[in-house]
């Protein structure tokens, strides 16, 4: 619903209330990962936090992962429809996590606690974050799975305290479903705290400045956030732009590869997205549920594409007001809008690269916000066993990518993109914690990235090795669709995953993009490559010197450079020949 503010707040007073809000979702984020037990957020932050009106509007989100705090909308609107007793309470505390009543999907769970002011229901303090393992038939991650019901615990509208009274009952059945309660339960926990600080933080702001005023503010600041999307979506010319791609498999059904076809209808100062052509839901978990996930994917995109911080002169709030300009198409029974009972887990990597798939259809009319193809992928890893004592260990990995080469500059290396934003798990946790050490953590030195005016980031290697018989299962992509180059920029690199025994000379086993409960022995090691960016522009018009800095760090050869680039070098020297360049260049232009 779009509720316009009441009365204009001065600047002042407007900037000190963002502030105040803003503040208050980063704090409670911090919170939630500085009080975590399990990795994936205490480390990598897989998480989201933020303030929410009783119509579901996003008044403030952390600077988290874009997955989680553009979804906690959705949730809210599958807990009104499910919520014990039907009423919100002071003290009650809700999980919610049911995939086809709003959450992104099962393992990332909901905390949401109401907010009263002065006896009356005025607001909602939520956060999500992802839990190592909720009782599903793997440990950590699914994939080959028939039905949301192998999921695991399915939570709905659920209270885990009401009017601030534990249930118990409740939180004896999380622990007992789990092969990593405790981590769980504590996760829970600190999600709990999160939530409550919110809770206290908001009403000491409602105490300070009225109600009235707050939310005025908070409404005058979404109003704000759509109209300066409006504007940048008015800029682009009416019509329709489209690309597609395909997905590598479902995780079962191997050599079918799953087409993704989007179009960007752009009219006046809205947008469509239309997913209309794209493959039909799968028989597995390789699903994305529609309210909590695909919208969402959507908005981030246009979010990062028109309002990025780095490239927009003023900085725009992340709030409601940027969902507004955007609507989404996908029809029931396909991969972005499954109908239940289908599994809808393993969901990340069709989001990403929809959003690749979007930047390439604006490709034509916004050639200088735009990149080329990155990994848009996502390396989500679990690792498990059972200790001798009889428990399980779990282990979440999400590893980095690439970017595609971009207006100005090379495509960072190895890094988390596009819709993923987690950090890197310090190595040293791992080894503390997890019957695991890695072997090898390092940029590709197999391939090269897209070659270009401004050439593609470089993917990580990692190398696990499990130092006890255990469990793997592997969600990634694009190991068959390599990443495109734009504006005659080349192509990347495709990511590709293997298994072989340390102690043994066995050969290494090549695995597809995804599997599923993967039985490993003791020595066995799981190296992964994560694709390579695609180049921006001609690799002609490259810096020779930035081209000679990349031969001699090992990131592209003397053969590439002078074929690919037209760049003579001395390799002794360890200087370029200009004239031989540029007369190269021209032999090299004239055959194209």
């Amino acid at each position: 619903m779009n509720i316009q503010a009441k009365s204009t707040i001065d600047p002042i007073t407007l900037q000190v209330i963002r502030g105040s809000i803003e503040t208050i979702a980063e704090e409670m984020a911090h919170v939630l990962f500085r009080m975590s037990f399990s990795s994936i957020i205490r480390e990598s932050e897989d998480l989201g936090a933020g303030l929410f009106d009783l119509d579901f509007n996003t008044l403030c989100e952390s600077e988290s992962t874009p997955m989680h705090i553009g979804s906690i909308p959705g949730y809210l609107q599958g807990i009104e429809d499910t919520l014990d007793d039907g009423e919100w309470y002071e003290g009650d505390v809700v999980v919610h996590n049911h995939p086809y009543r709003g959450a992104s999907h099962t393992p990332d769970l909901a905390i949401v606690i109401p907010i009263f002011h002065k006896g009356e229901l005025v607001a909602f303090a939520g956060n999500t974050a992802h839990h190592i393992d909720i009782g599903a038939a793997t440990p950590g991650l699914i994939i080959d799975v028939p039905d949301v019901y192998a999921e695991g615990m399915l939570f709905a509208g659920t209270k885990l305290y009401r009017k601030g009274q534990r249930n118990q009952t409740m939180w004896n059945f999380i622990r007992n479903n789990s092969r990593a309660a405790r981590q769980l339960v504590d996760d829970i926990e600190a999600q709990i705290a999160s939530a409550r600080l919110g809770v206290k933080r908001f009403q000491e702001l409602l105490d300070r400045y009225g109600k009235e005023l707050v939310f005025d503010a908070c409404n005058q600041l979404m109003d704000y956030s759509e109209r300066m999307l409006r504007q940048r979506i008015a800029a682009i010319p009416d019509g329709e732009y489209r690309a597609e791609g395909w997905l590598d498999d479902d995780g079962r059904n191997r050599g079918q590869t799953l087409p993704v076809k989007v179009c960007v209808r752009v009219v006046g100062d809205r947008i469509e997205v239309d997913l209309t052509g794209s493959a039909p839901q799968t028989p597995t978990a390789y699903n994305v549920p529609f309210e909590g996930s695909t919208k969402v994917a959507a908005f981030a995109a246009f979010r990062k594409l028109l309002l990025d911080t780095a490239t927009s002169d003023t900085r725009v709030p992340s709030n409601q007001g940027s969902f507004r300009p955007i609507s989404v198409i996908a029809p029931e029974g396909t991969i972005f809008n499954p109908i239940a009972p289908a599994s809808a887990e393993a969901r990340f990597t069709q989001c990403n690269f929809m959003i690749d798939l979007i930047l390439k259809a604006m490709a034509p009319v916004l050639p200088e916000e735009i990149i080329a193809g990155s990994s848009a992928s996502i390396s989500f890893a679990s690792y498990a066993g059972v200790r001798d004592s009889g428990d399980y260990w779990v282990f979440l990995e999400v590893n980095e990518g690439a970017y595609g080469g971009r207006p100005g500059s090379d495509g960072p290396d190895a890094i988390d993109n596009l819709m993923a934003n987690t950090r890197n798990n310090p190595l040293e946790d791992l080894a503390m914690h997890i019957p695991m050490i890695c072997e090898r953590y390092e940029l590709r030195d197999d391939v090269s990235p897209g070659a270009g005016k401004y050439r593609g980031g470089i993917g990580v290697v990692k190398a696990q090795r499990m130092l006890t018989d255990g469990i793997i299962t592997h969600e990634s992509e694009r190991h068959t669709n390599v990443p495109w180059g734009v504006f005659g920029g080349t192509e990347g690199a495709a990511g590709k995953c293997e298994i072989y025994n340390a102690a043994t000379a066995e050969p290494p086993r090549q695995m597809h993009s995804k599997f599923h409960g993967e039985d490993v022995r003791k020595d066995d090691v799981m190296v992964y490559y994560s694709p390579c960016g695609g180049g921006y522009g001609s690799p002609l018009e490259r810096d020779p010197h930035k081209v000679l800095d990349d031969v001699l760090d090992g990131f592209c050869s003397p053969e590439r450079a002078r074929d690919v680039y037209g760049v003579v070098l001395d390799l002794d020297a360890e200087t370029v020949d200009l004239v031989a360049t540029e007369a190269r260049r021209k032999v090299i232009e004239a055959r194209l």
